[in-house]
């Protein structure tokens, strides 16, 4: 298997447009190298939310670098996600290049935490930003772009929102409506960012009518919320904090709703499955956090692979492997 660290230059894709922070939420300095790859996994899986346009790592890798050693993991194929207006634009760029690997589809939105700085009109350092209508606007351009198969991250982030912060709230409330109401118009799933905020996301869900395929990306919640989740027909993606030592009520919640509704997504380059928690991850590390799927379900790894992989095409439709890397 090709070491992450020797990275092959394929043909010219957008760089990465910013970079993960060397420091830890602790103020510690990161293990910035990159994992050992797992063994492969038995059948392909796709990685449904992913941030290409992030750089880490002691070595940086190409987007034809991530690619091809999550090929060779066993993950064929990728879903990028931008959330902010660099990264929007920069997943735009990737999907309209012909050099674009065939096994890599986008998304696109506002993130939450971005919504209140548009409504404000500018950004955390002063710099003017457009607004949060035409900002939208440009989303739903940007969507147009062959190969964007999902209106997302939006939803609601109250962990770093002040609840005595009303502006910025209602920013975010109307940020999520509009996304609800762009992947309805054009039948597209909708990834939601979730974070401290499960039964407020839910009642706006309830409020506006959620689109056919809504998928709770990194899902946080307990059993209960996996279980309101489901009755309502939604679907939920797991990340790397389900392998988490602190992650009993997450395995709680796959446990209670089993494989049916699941999907797996590193949010690379964060999120990195245990035993690297905090180093650069990548889609190739996938199958650490399968492993723990399959624990916790009852499957084989075989089974959950098949399962995870059947209902990723269900939502976002098949995606081909394209040729090897």
């Amino acid at each position: 298997m090709s070491s992450p660290t020797s990275p092959d230059r394929g043909a010219a894709v957008p760089p990465a447009v910013r970079s993960r922070e060397d420091i830890d939420p602790r103020g510690r300095s990161r293990d910035r190298s990159w994992p050992p790859a797992p063994e492969p996994l038995p059948l392909p899986v796709i990685d449904n939310h992913c941030h290409l346009d992030f750089s880490d790592g002691d070595t940086e890798l190409s987007v034809h670098d991530h690619v091809r050693l999550a090929r060779e993991a066993g993950i064929d194929a990728q879903i990028t996600i931008g959330s902010d207006l660099a990264a929007n634009r920069w997943t735009t760029a990737l999907m309209a290049s012909p050099d674009r690997p065939a096994s890599l589809r986008g998304g696109v939105a506002i993130h939450p935490n971005e919504a209140p700085l548009h409504a404000r009109g500018h950004d955390h350092e002063g710099t003017a930003l457009i607004d949060l209508d035409t900002a939208i606007a440009e989303v739903a351009e940007q969507l147009a772009t062959p190969g964007m198969v999902v209106v997302g991250e939006s939803g609601l982030d109250w962990f770093r929102t002040s609840k005595k912060d009303e502006a910025a709230r209602a920013a975010q409330i109307d940020s999520f409506r509009a996304h609800i109401a762009l992947a309805k118009e054009r039948g597209l799933p909708l990834q939601i960012h979730d974070r401290d905020a499960h039964a407020d996301v839910l009642d706006v869900l309830d409020a506006d009518g959620a689109p056919d395929r809504t998928v709770l990306h990194c899902f946080s919640g307990d059993a209960e919320f996996a279980r309101a989740c489901v009755e309502r027909g939604f679907y939920l993606s797991f990340a790397g904090t389900v392998t988490f030592k602190n992650a009993d009520p997450l395995r709680q919640a796959l446990a209670t709703v089993g494989l049916g509704p699941v999907m797996v997504e590193t949010d690379a380059p964060f999120l990195t499955p245990v035993p690297y928690r905090g180093r650069p991850n990548s889609s190739y590390l996938i199958p650490l956090t399968m492993a723990t799927i399959a624990e916790v379900t009852g499957a084989t790894l075989e089974e959950a692979c098949r399962a995870v992989r059947a209902t990723t095409e269900q939502v976002y439709g098949p995606i081909p492997a394209g040729p090897a890397a």
